[in-house]
């Protein structure tokens, strides 16, 4: 399904949400890649990592692919720990960072429970001509190339669901992308959607979720 940017005068915001179907997931990295092309993030810096797990015992073994986006917790223990306020709950469910406060400081990253969060050194692609005079959508604002200094480095990056995306009335770049369909968007809010349809389905399960983060992705096992 295609997201759909709110109304004009909606009454409700829409929550919006992301489910992973395990089953179909077959680990071919097609999100991590489409991820970071749309992110123009830097080396070393994946918001889309799909962990391999090898489950069973020899011989009868089998292999099994988790993928791990930011959670968009609802109770996001980033937040609360950011001294700054840089990091916080958008009204969509997205949580967002406002790379004109972070400070760097890197208290978010290590309350993260899922490891979710980087911090930017600055690095870039050099052998890939115009990398640096790309625009980062995440940034929300136009800036200029970081070469000159006028992107942020020093600040932390993350998953924001391709809310850039969102607001063009396009699904995340994984989701559109995923080779087995393995991934559903859509908003909580509509009882009629994909998403909060299968959320309530007795195959889905939260990652963590005795830490009471309330995490906005959800999977199907």
């Amino acid at each position: 399904m295609t997201a759909a940017a709110p109304e004009p005068g909606s009454r409700k915001e829409p929550q919006w949400a992301m489910v992973i179907d395990l089953q179909k997931c077959i680990g071919c990295d097609t999100c991590t890649v489409s991820c970071k092309a749309e992110n123009r993030t830097p080396p070393g810096i994946s918001y889309n990592v799909v962990i391999a797990m090898e489950l069973g015992e020899f011989p009868n073994t089998r292999r099994a692919y988790l993928p791990r986006p930011c959670m968009q917790c609802d109770s996001p223990p980033c937040a609360g720990v950011c001294p700054v306020g840089a990091t916080y709950k958008g009204e969509s469910g997205v949580v967002i960072i406002d790379h004109d406060r972070c400070i760097g400081c890197r208290y978010c990253i290590a309350a993260c429970p899922y490891g979710a969060r980087s911090f930017d050194f600055g690095e870039g692609y050099d052998e890939m001509i115009a990398y640096a005079e790309v625009q980062a959508p995440e940034y929300g604002v136009r800036r200029g190339p970081r070469w000159r200094g006028e992107a942020p480095i020093g600040t932390v990056r993350k998953c924001t669901f391709c809310l850039h995306r969102i607001n063009r009335g396009e699904e995340p770049a994984c989701v559109e992308t995923c080779i087995g369909d393995a991934r559903y968007f859509g908003d909580l809010n509509d009882p009629n959607s994909v998403v909060a349809k299968l959320a309530s389905s007795p195959r889905a399960f939260r990652l963590r979720e005795e830490l009471g983060t309330q995490p906005r992705v959800i999977y199907l096992k």
